[in-house]
């Protein structure tokens, strides 16, 4: 055969394979820019990357299509949060959103997905779109309407996970997937309904720091941790520091999980969520390609802190396992607890 079969089990694999070396073939006809960006910005099939200024986005796009031309890849599909960069791509390259736009006009609703993430190109925000489905109050049809809410960085998940605690407790219940749903249930699932569509209002910037904010003299990583007898989490924060001594936070990514059917204490659920705290921190700093100053952990867990001071006490495997690649000194600020690393 002279091509991969659509669909084939092996062909995301090999697509990945050729493109990487597409790019190391050409790296020295090519800058160290476009050749970073062929490796490290790709996702499947999508390329997401940010610049500074519009001159060096319309090189870069110049370039990549260049470069990837080389390997038979053909780019389309273009967009910005830029109007002059989408005007300097051929119509027949947009995306299908900004192909025929009147780039005069500031149109307020333009939006684009962006791994599935849905990206207001004029306001430069992510937003989430609903679309209310007339499901049936059960276990099926309310994984159905939770699952429709597609948020991989967790910037809802408050708000998600009581919808996810319902359905874990029809599943405690023995309830099958198209059984009635008790009524005291079903009122909590009508209550959670009705704020659904206020996800239209509900906007996260993209930029991660203001565009007038200048150059950036220092980055930290701020987690914080909580849990309850329902679930815990984590979110992640950046902080960054300019020249002038501004500051500027931002949310990077959040998670959170509900409470295992098995009961365990909150000592535990607080533990866990640190560890959920650690495992953001080494996910982000991978993929943030910028450079991360200092990492610091909060929880207001008293117990966390005592089982990272300690080095003597043998703990029971749950606890062992959790604490041991983690263990870091321990300092208290304010009467709140933080871990730093």
């Amino acid at each position: 055969m002279l091509v991969h079969l659509f669909g084939g089990a092996s062909s995301p694999c090999c697509a990945n394979y050729a493109l990487k070396r597409t790019s190391e073939d050409n790296k020295h006809d090519f800058d160290a820019e476009t050749i970073k960006t062929a490796k490290e910005s790709f996702y499947v099939d999508d390329c997401l990357h940010s610049l500074k200024t519009e001159s060096e986005a319309k090189r870069l796009i110049k370039q990549l299509q260049e470069l990837l031309y080389k390997g038979g890849f053909h780019l389309t599909k273009w967009t910005s949060n830029s109007m002059n960069i989408v005007e300097s791509v051929p119509e027949e390259k947009r995306a299908t959103s900004v192909k025929e736009l009147d780039l005069d006009l500031d149109d307020k609703m333009l939006t684009e997905r962006a791994l599935g993430v849905r990206w207001n190109l004029s306001s430069d925000t992510f937003r989430f779109r609903i679309i209310e489905k007339d499901r049936p109050a059960t276990r099926r049809g309310m994984l159905s309407i939770t699952s429709s809410v597609y948020d991989p960085l967790g910037f809802v998940s408050p708000y998600i996970l009581p919808a996810k605690a319902i359905q874990q407790e029809l599943c405690r219940h023995g309830l099958g997937w198209d059984d009635k749903v008790p009524d005291a249930s079903k009122i909590k699932w009508e209550d959670w309904l009705k704020d659904l569509p206020k996800f239209e209002q509900f906007t996260i910037p993209r930029c991660l720091k203001p565009s007038n904010f200048g150059n950036v003299v220092k980055r930290e990583l701020h987690h914080f941790s909580d849990a309850s007898s329902h679930g815990y989490g984590a979110v992640s924060y950046l902080r960054q520091l300019n020249v002038h001594g501004d500051v500027c936070c931002a949310i990077v990514m959040a998670k959170s999980r509900l409470a295992p059917l098995k009961s365990i204490t909150i000592p535990r659920m607080e533990l866990s969520a640190a560890v959920v705290s650690t495992r953001l921190d080494r996910m982000i700093k991978q993929e943030l390609m910028m450079p991360i100053d200092s990492s610091t952990y909060w929880t207001d867990s008293t117990c966390v802190l005592r089982y990272l001071e300690n080095k003597e006490t043998r703990f029971q495997t749950f606890v062992a396992n959790r604490i041991q690649p983690y263990s870091t000194k321990v300092k208290q600020v304010n009467g709140d607890s933080l871990t730093d690393h």
